[in-house]
């Protein structure tokens, strides 16, 4: 095997671990808070919290699905209380009906209350019931999940976040921040020995 095909699968390696979380890592987004755009009414309300209640359950009219009306651009966000650096966020889409609604979802990451915050991932596959989506480490407090230009209801029966929280450590008066796991710095140094290999090795 080459280097560049080794490092190459080493670099696919560390994606494909950060899209499941590890065993025992912590839901974070089970100590924040959730609103949305709208409450549809129904027998059984869609509350934004109940995409935080730690059930997975994927029948709306069981109580635990989340359902905002037919509008344009709805949205549902998600307040961590902290800042963390976000490798993977799973969401479980319903599954009575309607999973298609979902398609096209953006899923976006960062410090602004308003939800404009860059993109980590958009919904491309409702085919399954659970749909990770890699982030790599984002940072953020604030997760939202919003339909983009076009009428739509946005049903959600579980988005669970994992990550670290960001620490801050002074030395001096320059503050450094502390991630916890090496996404980042193993992405970046995976890419340098690519560019390394491939400069020293030119005709």
């Amino acid at each position: 095997m080459t280097l560049p095909v080794a490092l190459l699968m080493f670099g696919f390696l560390i994606v494909a671990q950060c899209c499941t979380p590890e065993p025992g890592a912590v839901n974070v987004a089970r100590n924040g808070t959730a609103s949305q755009s709208s409450d549809q009414q129904f027998r059984v309300m869609g509350y934004a919290s109940k995409a935080i209640d730690g059930n997975t359950e994927g029948d709306f009219h069981k109580g635990f699905c989340t359902h905002t009306k037919d509008e344009y651009e709805p949205w549902w966000d998600l307040d961590l209380k902290k800042t963390y650096n976000i490798s993977s966020i799973v969401i479980t889409n319903r599954r009575d009906c309607c999973a298609q609604r979902l398609l096209g979802a953006e899923v976006r990451i960062g410090d602004s209350p308003d939800r404009k915050n860059p993109v980590c991932s958009n919904v491309t596959d409702v085919s399954k019931p659970r749909i990770s989506l890699c982030c790599s480490g984002m940072l953020g407090r604030y997760v939202s999940v919003e339909m983009t230009e076009r009428l739509e209801v946005l049903t959600l029966c579980e988005v669970e976040v994992y990550g670290k929280e960001k620490v801050a450590m002074y030395a001096g008066n320059t503050a450094w921040t502390v991630i916890s796991g090496n996404v980042w710095r193993t992405s970046n140094l995976v890419i340098f020995l690519l560019l390394y290999y491939f400069i020293t090795n030119l005709p």
